[in-house]
This record gives C-alpha cells, structure tokens and sequence, in this order.
C-alpha cells in the first residue's frame, strides 16, 4: 500500500502473541492483532485462543466447525498490523517504496508493487493522502480532479500506483445522482447485448441467404475486434505520453481509462457503462458499412461478430481481475495483471497475447524497474 509501511515479523514474535493479553493471529502472511476481539468473539473468546499465534486460514473456512463471511475477514482489516518475514531474520530488506505487503522483495518503481498479491492490500486513505498528496479516497473523487492543479507528469505517476477500496467496495466518483451511472456490474454487458446480437445476426444471416458466407463475415468481425480491442487499449486508453496537460485533458482520461489503474480492483468499474460502449461502437458501425458499402448485411454480419468479440472481451477482463480460471486463463490472468502491477506500457491484449506478439509489446516478467536505497 503506497504511503506506510507495516512491521514484518517471525513465525517465533507471532507464536509469542498466544494469550489473552496479547493475542495475534495469520492468514498467509497477513498478521493480526485480535486482543480486543476475543471478548467480542460471536462464538466465544477461547475459539480464538486456540489458535493465538497460529495461522486461522483453515479453521476460518472449515465447513464443519463454521464457515466464517465475507463480513468477517473485513472486520479482520481493522487488525491487520503487519506480515510474516521472508527472511530469518524478521528484517525487510530494503526497497525504499512504502508498498505494504512487499516485505523484502524488490518493488517496481513505476507501480510501487511487487507481485500480484499487493493489488488487493487495503489502502490506509488519510495516509495515502498525507504521503502522495493526490486524490483523498474518502471524498468524491472526480471534483478533486476537476479542481486540482496537478501537472500531467503527476498526474500519471500517481494512476499507476494502484490503491484498493477497503472491502472490496468502490471508491466514491462524483458522490451525488450521477454516481450510479459510473458503475456497471458485469452480468449488464451479456444481458444488454446479447440478444441485439442475436437479431442483427438473424438478419445478417437471412440477407445473405449463403450460411458459410455469413459465418465467415461474422467470424472475421470477431478476429477484427481482437485488433481493435488492442488498438484502443494501446492508443486510446492508454494515450499517456500524447495527453493534454490540463485538467481536462486528465479528468477525460481518468473517466475513460486511469480510474481503472488506480483502483484495478474495483469490480463495478471492470466492464464498459452502456452508454460509452454505443459512443464508442458508433464509429465501428460507420467504419462496417464504409468498408462493406456493397453489401449492407455483410456489414451487419461483421459488426454484431465485433460486438460479440466485445462482449467476450469485458467478461473476460472482469474475471481475470476477480475469479478463479482454468488454465490457460490462469496464465492470462497473470499477464494481464503484470501489465497492472509491473509494466503498464507493455501488454495491452486482454482476451489474447497476439497483437502484442505481432507489434512487439508482449509483456514478460520484466525485473524490478528500480530498488532505492532506504
């Protein structure tokens, strides 16, 4: 977490912490201080107990005994005062980057990261204020910008050092009637436009009269969107070194694309709003028809397979940031969040490595972009 540093410390410090008076616990690394839960406990202090200064991860999803809520691993983050050390000696090696959670790896200098994990640490608000200076997360964040005075420079250092709402909750963007269209749950994007799919692909379908024909036009629009889906990620989303040093200029790019890699997590922020998505699919429309001017149900054909490419695409960057993949979108999710947490200039494919391969962005495991001296 950009701007504080929790302590690290020993299996030996944590298992020291075994009583009433001072009680930790850990899952994973994390380390928590429940001195002032035990009491409080809905099942009973000694629960607790039995597991002071041992890691809870098991018991606290064991069926048997009591599945524990979501609710319950949030009020954990009131406790959390630091990680479990990576080396022997309980001391963070160091990385001169306030990342809470990195310990003693090396940081990147651009995100202030080390690994994925840190995408999803809670950010402490007032201080990540006090330290960088940029948007207080507890207040609206689009009329801090608007009002700013911050340079472009600035500006983009501080997207790309990602933050996390606390419990998993999405920061507030312009705290008044509009908030609610700033937020799109995934499952709106299949619902909203599938079915216009379907009927577009019907007529496409039925004005071509050849099966194999329409098929091909409508798979060539799905392969097209995949470029397009690259072209926009790398020249529109991503137009940092070409934008505007005002503050229109970053208040536009924060709405359209730098909200995202500041707060890459936010769930409701994942997936295009409706209304962007016709701005932006209006364009494509003109551009079908202009390239397939001879035939009108060709061009319908490769724009509903493009608006299907599309769909794909939201859904799967929705579930690379937030649910457990097969395989191969394993291996995606790893890529793509690279892009989020290490390199952010490189990997613009999100459904596919392919143009990035093709154009020479493919983003590998890149080495720490610099490790200052404490």
């Amino acid at each position: 977490m950009p701007g504080r540093v929790l302590p690290t410390f020993t299996p030996a410090e944590v298992e020291s912490h075994n009583n009433a008076k001072s009680c930790y616990i850990t899952i994973g690394r994390n380390v928590y201080d429940v001195t002032e839960f035990v009491e409080d406990h809905p099942g009973g202090g000694d629960l607790i107990l039995d597991y002071a200064g041992k890691d809870v991860a098991e018991i606290m999803k064991d069926e048997i005994s009591h599945e524990h809520s979501e609710a319950a691993y949030e009020i954990l983050t009131d406790y959390h005062v630091g990680f479990i050390s990576s080396d022997a000696t309980g001391k963070a090696k160091a990385s001169g980057i306030d990342t809470e959670g990195s310990d003693s790896q090396p940081v990147y200098e651009s995100t202030g990261m080390s690994r994925e994990e840190d995408l999803s640490i809670d950010t402490d608000y007032t201080q990540d204020y006090k330290t960088h200076k940029f948007l207080d997360l507890n207040k609206p964040l689009f009329a801090q910008l608007w009002y700013s005075n911050f340079s472009k420079e600035f500006y983009l250092e501080q997207i790309h050092r990602p933050r996390h709402y606390k419990g998993g909750a999405s920061a507030p963007l312009f705290g008044n009637f509009l908030e609610p269209l700033s937020k799109t749950a995934w499952y709106v994007v299949p619902i909203m436009w599938l079915p216009p799919v379907f009927y577009g692909t019907m007529i496409g379908a039925q004005g071509l009269g050849d099966p194999t024909a329409a098929a091909a036009y409508w798979i060539g629009g799905v392969c097209l969107w995949t470029l397009i889906e690259y072209l926009m990620h790398r020249f529109l989303f991503h137009v940092d070194n070409w934008l505007p040093d005002n503050r229109v200029g970053l208040t536009l790019h924060f709405l359209l694309h730098g909200i995202h890699h500041y707060l890459p997590m936010d769930r409701y922020r994942l997936v295009m709003p409706p209304t962007l998505f016709v701005i932006l699919a209006a364009p494509f429309w003109k551009l079908a028809h202009a390239v397939f001017f001879y035939n009108w149900f060709a061009a319908v054909q490769v724009f509903c397979g493009g608006v299907f490419g599309y769909i794909c695409y939201d859904l799967t960057h929705y579930f690379l940031h937030h649910r457990n993949l097969p395989l191969y979108y394993k291996e995606l999710k790893k890529y793509h969040l690279q892009h989020h947490y290490a390199d952010f200039e490189n990997g613009f494919g999100v459904t596919s490595r392919f143009w990035d391969r093709v154009f020479g962005t493919e983003l590998e495991t890149p080495a720490p972009k610099g490790v200052k001296a404490q």
